[in-house]
């Protein structure tokens, strides 16, 4: 049996019933949304989709009283932040982002660069936050068209303080673009009170559904400034040659991973019965039991905030003396322990924490954890640098 501490690239395991909703679709269902003959099972696929864009739509509090035309579904989060980035953003316009954003956002984000638009990047500090004060002031100074902001690092926990940041950009009229890639499922987001823009959210991670799930959750004035990435069919408006502006049409050509809406439906609905707020109090024991633990060993460095408060359970440390890829291959040699090294497909936050270009170990725990996973976890890393160091 190994230990899986890597919930921050995706969550494992999942529970029980997405897996069976997945399978109970490819085995018993299959029709495809909107390309049947209103068959009892094409209306099935609808209605499952349709309950999945409702389920969304309610956990993420959205717009126009949670209006489920609002959720665009994607195969991931970083199909998500194209559709929104290279969909509204053109040459001529100001984009203002954080120095902690992952790839998903940065690489976007400089391709459009080359192509005329101005990329300001925002300083975070170096446990990863970005001042609201510092925030107002590169506003007023650059005159953005959009922000875009990671909600939380997937390098160091770090949570961004989007109420104070979000009421920023209603204040000077902006829209904000939020990648909840960590946060969703993890914690409460409405996006109706914040004034989002758009929310991109990935399936597999907090919400514990499969991989090749995500989506957005629109504001609809801005769902309607943004031009779809992909155009196809959509199992509608055949009859036009022209991709159509209605939601959630515009943005979801060709057939949507079925399955696998699905069991992010059955996620969903597994988060709720449990709640949100105690699923994320149990995370938090974990995390200040691991964070207790790295602080309390004199040869881990630790990046990021050194409390619970303002941070989810993921950690990025280094070990003196050792290379953080050799120190998650002896981990998983000895004890089947699961982490993840290097720079996390976030070479700009690496940069802000100052552990580029070596990276740092990353250890994150998930809802199925339990602290004497921790325990273990910890103990392994104190046996090893005790090995080392005789």
């Amino acid at each position: 049996m190994s230990l899986y501490l890597n919930n921050a690239a995706t969550s494992w395991p999942k529970p029980r019933v997405v897996a069976e909703e997945m399978s109970n679709f490819i085995l018993n269902a299959g029709a495809n949304l909107g390309r049947g003959s209103a068959s009892d099972r094409d209306v099935r696929t609808l209605g499952l989709v349709a309950d999945a864009r409702a389920k969304i739509a309610a956990l993420f509090d959205g717009h126009s009283d949670r209006d489920p035309r609002y959720v665009t579904f994607t195969s991931n989060v970083t199909e998500a932040l194209n559709v929104v980035i290279k969909g509204f953003l053109r040459p001529g316009m100001t984009v203002l982002t954080s120095s902690m954003e992952h790839n998903a956002v940065i690489r976007p984000l400089r391709s459009l660069e080359r192509r005329g638009v101005k990329v300001i990047v925002m300083r975070c500090d170096r446990n990863g936050f970005l001042s609201p004060s510092f925030f107002e002031e590169e506003i007023k100074k650059h005159r953005p068209n959009v922000i875009v902001l990671n909600h939380a690092s997937n390098v160091c926990g770090a949570i961004q303080d989007i109420e104070a940041l979000c009421g920023t950009c209603i204040d000077y009229g902006l829209p904000v673009v939020i990648d909840a890639a960590q946060t969703a499922g993890h914690l409460p987001i409405s996006v109706s009170k914040r004034g989002i823009a758009a929310l991109c959210f990935t399936g597999h991670k907090g919400l514990l559904g499969p991989q090749g799930t995500g989506g957005i959750v629109w504001r609809p004035d801005f769902a309607e400034a943004v031009s779809p990435l992909i155009e196809g069919g959509t199992g509608s408006f055949s009859h036009e040659e022209v991709q159509p502006d209605k939601l959630p049409d515009k943005f979801e050509s060709g057939t949507l991973n079925l399955p696998g809406i699905a069991g992010l439906s059955a996620a969903v609905d597994w988060i709720d019965a449990r709640g949100i707020k105690n699923i994320a109090e149990k995370s938090n024991r974990l995390g200040e039991k691991l964070l207790d633990g790295l602080l309390g060993m004199p040869e881990a460095i630790l990046y990021g905030p050194k409390t619970m408060a303002g941070r989810l359970p993921i950690f990025a440390f280094n070990v003196k003396g050792w290379d953080n890829a050799e120190l998650a291959f002896k981990l998983n040699d000895r004890w089947k322990i699961e982490t993840r090294p290097g720079l996390h497909c976030a070479p700009l936050a690496h940069r802000t924490l100052g552990t580029f270009p070596e990276g740092a170990l990353r250890v994150s725990p998930g809802p199925f954890n339990e602290e004497e996973d921790i325990e273990f976890f910890l103990n392994a890393l104190s046996e090893l640098v005790k090995d080392s160091g005789e």
